[in-house]
């Protein structure tokens, strides 16, 4: 097996980097492929907590490879300030490879981005205006930047000159700013340029040679299915690809070298920011799963959007990434309801039902969620190690999420700790191979 792709397989803030870590433990390589630090990813050891942005949540194993993909957006200050966080806390970074083809946010961006969004007034798209979007939309008109250029100076300048060109109007707000001076922002770039270029490798290369020499790489992606900028919620999305299919033209590996793709659903659903959301919880219920997920954003702290498991998107993120298997998480916030609820189907404003989800966002935006309703259970799950120690609801709800969604689950999540995953007999024997399932005596869900 040696590549596997995690995708977030709902509106992003799925609990991916927690699950990469997991699996980071079982493999050699572990890949960012797109998104920028729009996301953010926890992860808890011990009583230690973990917030990253940008590095790969294989960064905590030492002597693991991990790489920024071509397809991520770099604000190179943020991911300088990451890796001194990580070094004050004794984390091995020497590891950590960069793409030179990955672009860079510049301050411009960042202005542009913030100034867009409070243009737009109630039609904002609640981006989290860390200058993702006008940096993608420089790399596709051609005038990005990109890592590379921070190792030479006369090309660093002459870029940054060819890019601000055509935004002179759109910036002329801003002309003051210290921040957009030709040659401040030259020695910073630069700056930065001497202190990530002992990490700026070909990781295209770099990760056939792995791959052709067997070893095991995990891809990660950031955000969710339901943001992809082409398959999402158009135009509530983020401005990337967070697909698996994306995940070999983000890193420069080919697609027949992906044998698996792992999709991370919560047992319930949240999304951040603006766009449909059609079983969206408005009341009491809605407060109570966020307080007790702990539904507020790693990066921007907002709260999240909350509502009952969407298995119509479910299914659509399934088909969109072809997934083999589900991992589950969060399912210990359930624990306490007599009665747990899923979005089965929508249904129109004449009462047309949706088995899929629609493709016309006019429909999309005016459909309500039909729900299920299926049996609760009191017990605290935390410390359930394997499948077999979950009540028999909470069984029987995977059950009926694994075969709505018509794949296996491989991991459920009943809590913030590493122990609090537990392994079904389907993700073991894909991750692990067949002898560890017999060895480990862990039941199958």
């Amino acid at each position: 097996m040696p590549g596997i792709v995690i995708v977030g397989a709902q509106w992003g803030d799925e609990g991916k980097g927690k699950i990469t870590d997991l699996l980071a433990e079982h493999g050699d390589a572990v890949v960012r492929f797109q998104g920028g630090n729009n996301a953010g990813h926890t992860i808890v050891r011990g009583d230690q907590e973990w917030k990253l942005h940008l590095i790969p949540s294989g960064i905590l194993y030492p002597g693991k490879r991990c790489v920024i993909g071509n397809g991520v957006v770099i604000d190179p200050r943020v991911l300088i300030d990451e890796l001194h966080a990580l070094r004050a806390r004794r984390v091995d970074v020497s590891g950590l490879r960069i793409s030179a083809n990955a672009h860079l946010i510049m301050p411009y961006h960042l202005l542009l981005d913030s100034a867009g969004e409070a243009k737009l007034g109630s039609l904002q798209i609640g981006t989290t205006r860390r200058g993702i979007g006008p940096c993608y939309a420089d790399k596709a008109a051609r005038l990005g930047i990109r890592v590379q250029d921070l190792l030479d100076e006369k090309i660093l300048k002459k870029k940054i000159v060819a890019a601000m060109e055509p935004k002179r109007q759109s910036l002329r707000p801003f002309e003051k700013d210290p921040a957009l001076d030709l040659h401040t922002m030259t020695e910073e770039y630069l700056t930065f340029g001497h202190q990530l270029e002992q990490h700026v490798a070909d990781t295209s290369k770099l990760l056939w040679e792995m791959l052709d020499a067997g070893k095991k790489v995990i891809l990660e992606g950031a955000q969710g299915a339901m943001l992809d900028i082409d398959h999402g919620t158009y135009p509530f999305v983020t401005s990337s690809n967070p697909l698996a299919g994306a995940a070999s033209v983000g890193t420069g590996i080919g697609p027949l070298a992906i044998e698996e793709v792992w999709g991370i659903a919560k047992a319930y659903t949240t999304r951040v920011g603006a766009g449909p959301f059609p079983s969206e919880l408005h009341e009491e219920m809605g407060e109570t799963i966020r307080q007790r997920g702990g539904e507020f954003g790693t990066t921007t702290g907002r709260p999240r959007r909350t509502g009952w498991l969407d298995l119509v998107a479910l299914r659509y993120a399934t088909r969109l990434n072809t997934l083999s298997a589900l991992v589950v998480t969060k399912l210990d916030v359930l624990s306490g309801l007599d009665r747990i609820k899923v979005c089965t189907r929508y249904r129109g404003p004449e009462g047309a039902v949706f088995e899929d989800f629609p493709y016309h966002q006019t429909v999309l935006h005016h459909t309500t969620a039909e729900l299920m309703e299926l049996p609760g259970w009191s017990e605290d799950l935390g410390e359930c190690r394997t499948p077999s120690d979950l009540p028999d609801a909470a069984r029987e709800y995977l059950e009926f999420i694994a075969e709505q969604a018509g794949v296996p689950v491989a991991l459920i999540g009943v809590g913030p700790g590493r122990e609090q995953v537990l392994w079904t007999e389907a993700g073991r024997q894909t991750l692990l191979g067949e002898d560890a399932v017999a060895v480990s005596g862990r039941s199958a869900l």
